[in-house]
């Protein structure tokens, strides 16, 4: 048996790890930020990413389940490498047994990637998922800190309507149309009427469904119900769930640590919602995971996706975060793979968990779904 190591031990072969790829590194970065791809389309990324990896002498299985701004991707990329480096390479140097995998994710924003992941099983032999988001200073009026460990964010649902209807001439024979547009029209009052009792945290868009499971029957209603009063036909497709996250205390703790040995006043957990969607959800009710917002001291009043959030994850200060972020993502794994009780502690929360939150469980267990970036 290899002896115990302290994470203390730990820390500065894996700062200086990173600290000697910062160069590298750097370069992947600015090229990802500089390149932005869209959905299922991240080929140049793709390959500067493999490249990296493999030059580092990694061995990287590409295209293996398809891979993958105003949203700080490159940041996420960051320091999701600089984390599996170290962490890899201090386990190798202590003679530790554990395993460390760096997922490429596809499609985070629209598309599902996560889930597509977890149904080609890219996390049947994971214990664990830890990655990062970069945000602003104040993400939420009220609070600002560099960063908060367990960021709550909606559940989303994507529905799109056709409506089905039947034409006639509008003066000479109008009682034999069955009209569409009343259809959509309903649907659309439908569901503007029911905003009145929704949650406060609860958002619908027209199309676009940031919910909690149990809101989505309600809209599914309203636009049946529309279909059934004009005598319409509808044809209602469902994209994949975006699930809420699953926040585990004991990876929120060890962040909320860890952060402050680099100097980072972190905020361990914040009771309000995020108004926007993740698929790392997906990855949090199938195992503990982790996914802080981290400052990079962006512009005041800017915030991800928006056009004021555009320029801030390219510059040098956002990639210095994103690096002390990779460099305790490592102390992170090294806990978990070192120390069971905390590990036993993160896996029993998670349990407690998703255990009462059945319903998106069972979502995220069927095949209708298909981000450690």
């Amino acid at each position: 048996m290899p002896k115990a190591v302290s994470t203390e031990e730990v820390k500065a072969p894996a700062d200086a790890v990173v600290d000697q790829l910062r160069a590298k590194l750097g370069l992947v970065n600015k090229q990802i930020w500089s390149n932005p791809e869209t959905a299922y389309e991240e080929h140049n990324i793709h390959d500067a990413l493999c490249d990296f990896l493999e030059n580092e002498g990694f061995q990287v299985t590409r295209h293996a389940l398809g891979i993958g701004h105003a949203c700080g991707h490159n940041l996420i990329a960051s320091s999701s490498i600089a984390a599996f480096i170290a962490l890899s390479t201090v386990l190798k140097r202590f003679g530790m047994p554990g395993r460390t995998q760096l997922l490429g994710t596809p499609a985070e924003e629209n598309g599902g990637g996560k889930a597509k992941l977890i149904e080609n099983g890219a996390y049947q032999r994971a214990d664990v998922s830890l990655m990062g988001h970069a945000g602003p200073t104040r993400i939420f009026p009220e609070l600002e800190s560099d960063g908060i460990a367990g960021l709550l964010v909606n559940a989303r649902k994507e529905f799109t309507c056709e409506f089905i209807g039947k034409s006639a001439h509008a003066g000479g024979n109008p009682w034999t149309r069955l009209n569409a547009l009343d259809a959509l029209v309903t649907s659309y009052n439908n569901v503007a009427v029911l905003r009145q009792q929704i949650q406060p945290d609860d958002r619908i868009h027209c199309a676009f469904l940031d919910t909690p499971k149990d809101l989505v029957p309600r809209v599914r209603n309203c636009i049946e119900a529309a279909a059934l009063a004009t005598g319409c036909k509808v044809n209602l497709m469902e994209d994949q769930l975006y699930a809420d996250i699953e926040i585990n205390e004991t990876l929120c703790e060890r962040y909320q640590f860890h952060m402050s040995k680099y100097g980072r006043n972190v905020t361990k957990n914040f009771p309000k919602f995020l108004a926007g969607s993740s698929n790392v959800g997906n990855v949090s009710y199938i195992m503990p995971t982790i996914h802080p917002m981290f400052s990079i001291h962006a512009p005041d009043g800017s915030f991800p996706h928006n056009p004021s959030f555009e320029t801030a994850p390219g510059t040098d200060v956002a990639f210095e975060e994103a690096l002390v972020v990779g460099k305790l993502l490592a102390l992170i794994g090294w806990d978990v793979l070192t120390d069971n009780d905390l590990l036993q502690r993160a896996k029993y929360q998670w349990k407690q968990a998703t255990s009462e939150n059945q319903t998106v469980s069972r979502h995220l267990g069927s095949n209708t779904l298909s981000d450690l970036l």
